[in-house]
């Protein structure tokens, strides 16, 4: 059975949501530029996306099994 350290657990989350929240204000900025590079607003999203993956996926480990 693995433990969990549920503070250090909601610490990377928070660490992740900082993270995507400023990759969110980068993109819409990046988004607004005349000469805007199309490939790297790509890479960023798809960061963005993975973060949040990586949010909910951390998420579901503080949230215990309901049995059914």
């Amino acid at each position: 059975m693995m433990i969990i350290d549920v503070e250090s657990l909601k610490e990377r989350i928070n660490q992740l949501h900082i993270e995507h929240r400023d990759l969110d204000d980068v993109i819409s900025r990046l988004s607004q530029s005349p000469a805007q590079d199309q490939l790297q607003l790509q890479r960023l999203k798809k960061r963005k996306l993975y973060l949040k993956d990586q949010i909910a996926m951390l998420e579901r480990q503080l949230t215990p099994d309901i049995p059914a």
